[in-house]
């Protein structure tokens, strides 16, 4: 009696803690996501090029993240998106993390030039 409970209970457990393990890992992803964004939103604020926020971005980002840089209205905006989870038959989410900055004076923003006029 008590191994057909086993042979049911265990499974369960174990199914259950693999989703709390997913979710967890979404969470330290999304965290990354915003930590990247902010980074990368900075950078391009103080003037630097595209090609170093964009690698700012993906230092601070999830493995397979993708970054969007943008300006206009006075301000530097970098969105990142990144897809975790998905083992197997467990689900997995889209994550996204947007910042914006306002452009610091002396630089013309994430696309324009000169760039940053300190060391």
């Amino acid at each position: 009696m008590v191994t057909a409970e086993l042979a049911v209970a265990i499974p369960s457990v174990v199914l259950v803690l693999a989703l709390c393990l997913v979710a967890v890992q979404a969470a330290i992803d999304q965290i990354r996501c915003i930590d990247a964004a902010r980074i990368a939103s900075r950078a391009a604020a103080r003037g630097d090029d595209d090609g170093r926020v964009r690698s700012l971005a993906a230092q601070a980002a999830p493995s397979g993240a993708r970054v969007a840089v943008t300006g206009g209205g006075g301000a530097a905006r970098v969105t990142v998106t990144a897809r975790t989870g998905g083992w197997g038959v467990l689900p997995g989410w889209d994550l996204e993390a947007t910042a914006e900055t306002p452009v610091e004076s002396g630089s013309s923003g994430p696309s324009g030039r000169p760039g940053r006029s300190g060391p």
